[in-house]
Order: structure tokens, then sequence, then C-alpha cells
């Protein structure tokens, strides 16, 4: 069952963690650099928040395994240095993250892409892009991707795979970090089901 049969909205979740995602990669950069980004539909409750916080933790952990991947680090420079369309650029990374089909972890890693993507626009002096990034991924969720969440079960049962790609990212760890990382995974995913049990009373 989604997440709207337990009062939670798939898309709501999965437009607020694209966005929670681009401005965590968008921290450290200066504000005055930066236009706001376009709101978009406010959660309805304290449960989405929660989800939406421990997702894009989530994927920040696993964008990691991205950030050191060649491929998709000129695949952004490209986007940025393109004469062609962005969106179609855009989309062919897009295509390129998908090109095995669509898994959670899949999912995770557009959403990190887009936030590194928006960073980069900021550095080459395109901070206007940044809006341009977050609808382009908020388009090709809901175009591409809303469907295929939906039917396997909504954003609450990505947790159990998302965080096993997590605890992969992080083996190569000391093995200090790698309780910790255990720890925060185990909390993560308990919060996740108590959270599921608590959104099924109502």
């Amino acid at each position: 069952m989604a997440c709207e049969g337990n009062g939670m909205s798939d898309a709501r979740i999965g437009e607020a963690l694209i966005k929670e995602v681009i401005e965590e990669e968008l921290k450290d950069v200066p504000s005055e650099d930066l236009p706001p980004l376009t709101p978009l539909p406010v959660l309805q409750t304290d449960q989405e928040q929660k989800m939406v916080t421990q997702l894009a933790k989530m994927i920040c952990i696993i964008g990691d395994k991205v950030q050191d991947d060649q491929e998709f680090k000129d695949a952004i420079d490209g986007i940025t240095r393109s004469s062609r369309s962005k969106w179609d650029t855009f989309q062919e990374v897009a295509d390129k993250v998908f090109q095995h089909g669509i898994s959670w972890e899949r999912i995770a890693v557009l959403f990190y892409v887009a936030g590194k993507l928006a960073v980069k626009m900021v550095e080459a002096h395109l901070p206007q892009s940044v809006r341009e990034i977050l609808r382009w991924t908020v388009e090709f969720f809901r175009n591409n991707l809303l469907g295929w969440i939906r039917e396997h079960g909504g954003w609450i049962n990505s947790f159990s795979e998302l965080a096993v790609a997590s605890m992969e990212n992080v083996s190569s760890m000391s093995y200090r970090n790698y309780s910790l990382v255990l720890i925060f995974v185990a909390g993560l995913a308990l919060g996740s089901i108590i959270t599921w049990k608590l959104t099924k009373r109502f």
C-alpha cells in the first residue's frame, strides 16, 4: 500500500525531498548568490517531515558513492558547459542513472546528482539555474518515478533498501565510524517503522 493509503502523499514527499537534498548541497554556498527556491507543496504532517529528513540523510550517504564517479562528474560538468538545451542534457544524465531500470538507490542517486548540479551552476555564476534544476528534477520525478514508487509501496518501503545501500557505501570506513553509521542507519530504520505504525492508525 502506498503512502497515500496511510494519509501521506508520495508526490508531496518526493517533491519536498528533492528540494531538501538540493538545499543540503547548497548549504555552504553564500546565500546572496542563491535565488529563493520555488515553494513546493507543504508537508501535511510531522510524519511526512520526519520521513523527508531521514531520507535526505540517507541520500547524502549514498551520494558519496557518486561523488567519486568520474563519469558522473563529467556528465554534471557537461550540463554546465553544454551549448545544447540544458534540459536535454539533464534528461540524458537522468536516463543514464536509470539505464538499468529504476530502484530506490538510483532514485537517491538522481536526487543527489541534482543537488551537485545545483552547486556547479552556482559555481559557474548561473545561480538562477538552480530553480530550473529543481523544476527539471521534480518534472522527471512526476513523469518517470512517481508511478514506480507507488507500485512499490510508497516512500515508506524505501527505507530498508536505502539503509542497505548506505551501509555498503561506508564499508571502507574505520571500525569506529562504521559503528556510528550502523547505529545511525538502524535509528533511521527504527524511526521509519515507528512512523509507519503511527500512520497506520489513522
